[in-house]
């Protein structure tokens, strides 16, 4: 062997990391009726992707089901019943703290309202709820301006969240343990991704339309004038009139062409990503104290600009939290 040969053979190979295989199982495998779908269909179906080596699979743990009917009864039955299975066909789990609605986004085949019990909180109050300019609600999560207030039944959002991840980890205990499930996804708004509502196809809007702020509701809106005064401009504690509407383009918009770059424009959307950034981090802390040591993992949308034209470009990313 000469000295090139040795050096080289010394050297490792370079080894491509393990990445963990999972499959997000069908909405509709727990029923709005809190069941096992078809179990006999998913046994087979467990079975077949054990075969095929994969590592485990997903699945929303849906609050509308859960927390369905009153508040803080819990039943987790359903869910103890498919993690049995897919522990039984030795593959992992990632569950999904899913307090959003199911339905009327893309790829949605079934409809899973917030709880009935929100619900009808939500009639006495529809500012639980995500508002736009016109004053039109969004039932598919509640808004960020209830994170700290006590409207839900004499509870807070957070306390909310806190008391329904809790109860998971209390029922599910035996799974955490054994290492069945390895990782939990926090919803955090729309879709369970840490995002406004700004582009709902429910409200007409389409692609590449800009979508419009959600900052109607009278509690994002105490906390915009709050932060108006801050800054000694109460004049600001409004959202922006000339945004445009879902299907608007930047450049037919006030707003997005000129007014973002005003003194006001700046103060909003700073006020605004904050808003969201404050959410992530309040829900995130509150999911940390309810679910240990578990490893968490948040969804997020972001946007990128098209080479070809100025529209966004929505893409999803899945961020890991660890410690």
């Amino acid at each position: 062997m000469s000295i090139g040969e040795a050096e080289h053979a010394e050297c490792p190979s370079p080894v491509t990391p393990y990445i963990p295989t999972y499959v997000m199982l069908p909405l509709s495998t727990i029923s709005n009726e809190n069941k096992v779908a078809d179990p006999e269909k998913l046994k087979e179906d467990l079975d077949k992707l054990k075969r095929a080596s994969v590592d485990g699979v997903m699945i929303d743990c849906w609050w509308g089901i859960v927390e369905g009917v009153t508040p803080q009864v819990y039943d987790w039955s359903a869910y103890y019943d498919l993690f049995s299975m897919v522990r039984d066909c030795k593959l992992k789990l990632q569950a999904i703290m899913s307090f959003h609605q199911c339905g009327g986004n893309v790829g949605d085949d079934v409809f899973i309202p917030l709880p009935a019990w929100v619900l009808r909180v939500g009639k006495e109050n529809p500012d639980i709820f995500f508002t736009n300019r016109a004053g039109v609600r969004n039932p598919e999560s509640l808004t960020f301006g209830i994170d700290d207030e006590a409207v839900l039944d004499s509870r807070t959002a957070l306390e909310v969240y806190y008391d329904f991840m809790e109860s998971f980890r209390k029922d599910m205990q035996e799974f955490l343990e054994d290492g069945t499930i390895t990782e939990i996804e926090v919803g955090m708004g729309p879709c369970g991704e840490l995002r406004y509502p700004s582009y709902p196809e429910t409200q007409g809007w389409k692609y590449p339309g800009t979508g419009e702020f959600q900052c109607w509701d009278k509690y994002l809106l105490k906390n915009l004038k709050n932060a108006a005064n801050e800054k000694e401009h109460p004049e600001w504690g409004v959202g922006p009139a000339d945004a445009g509407d879902y299907n608007c383009t930047p450049h037919n918009s006030a707003f997005f062409e000129e007014g973002r770059k005003s003194p006001y424009g700046e103060f909003f959307l700073d006020w605004y990503s904050r808003a969201l950034i404050e959410h992530g981090d309040n829900l995130l802390t509150v999911a940390r104290h309810a679910l240990g040591n578990t490893k968490l993992a948040v969804k997020v949308t972001f946007s990128t600009n098209s080479a070809r034209n100025d529209f966004h470009q929505f893409q999803h990313i899945w961020i890991i939290i660890r410690g």
